[in-house]
């Protein structure tokens, strides 16, 4: 009998946790990504309007092991495919980060612009930088993960699903690297 109620309760608390919204599931994910997906933590990105196709990707690498951390990798490994999609859709839905208060320093803008020109993030990123399909929104994103990604990328200690960023990123300097993630997490 025993065992009996141990398999009821495991079914009802497995339909339970099914018959959550994505809005009331996703909450464990703003507890690190911020509310509605705006990150106010360290090295951590907002996933307010990102691209569904590129979450989509992340949250199968991540669960997968194929892009490492720890925490995500949890989160992510006990997910269906359904529960992917539905995950990247959502964050679709969320709204795009807003630019910092701060216009910041006009000569770094500059020199980010001229670098982000140089360098053609707006080829695949697009020309505001929102991102489209499997590429990422990067416009207003923090600037700590965004310098801190674009370093993982030049020195491979990120690997992304093809060696596009290792490779776009080979030519560009630490201090290059620091302006564009200035740039972009500023822009208007």
């Amino acid at each position: 009998m025993l065992k009996v109620i141990s398999i009821f309760s495991f079914v009802f608390l497995a339909f339970s946790a099914r018959a959550e919204t994505i809005e009331q599931r996703a909450a464990t994910c703003f507890g690190c990504h911020g509310e509605r997906g705006q990150s106010q933590t360290e090295n951590t990105p907002s996933l307010g309007g990102q691209q569904p196709a590129y979450a989509l990707i992340q949250l199968f690498m991540f669960r997968e092991k194929l892009r490492l951390f720890e925490p995500m990798n949890e989160m992510a490994k006990a997910f269906t495919d359904d529960d992917l999609r539905a995950f990247s859709d959502f964050i679709g839905t969320l709204p795009k980060p807003a630019p910092p208060a701060d216009a910041g320093d006009p000569v770094r803008m500059q020199r980010g612009q001229a670098l982000a020109q140089q360098f053609h993030c707006n080829a695949c990123h697009n020309a505001d930088f929102s991102g489209k399909d499997n590429v990422p929104r990067i416009a207003n994103q923090r600037e700590d993960y965004l310098a801190g990604t674009l370093r993982q990328y030049k020195d491979n200690s990120r690997h992304g699903y093809d060696a596009t960023m290792a490779e776009a990123l080979q030519p560009v300097t630490a201090d290059q690297i620091a302006d564009l993630a200035y740039y972009l997490a500023r822009l208007r």
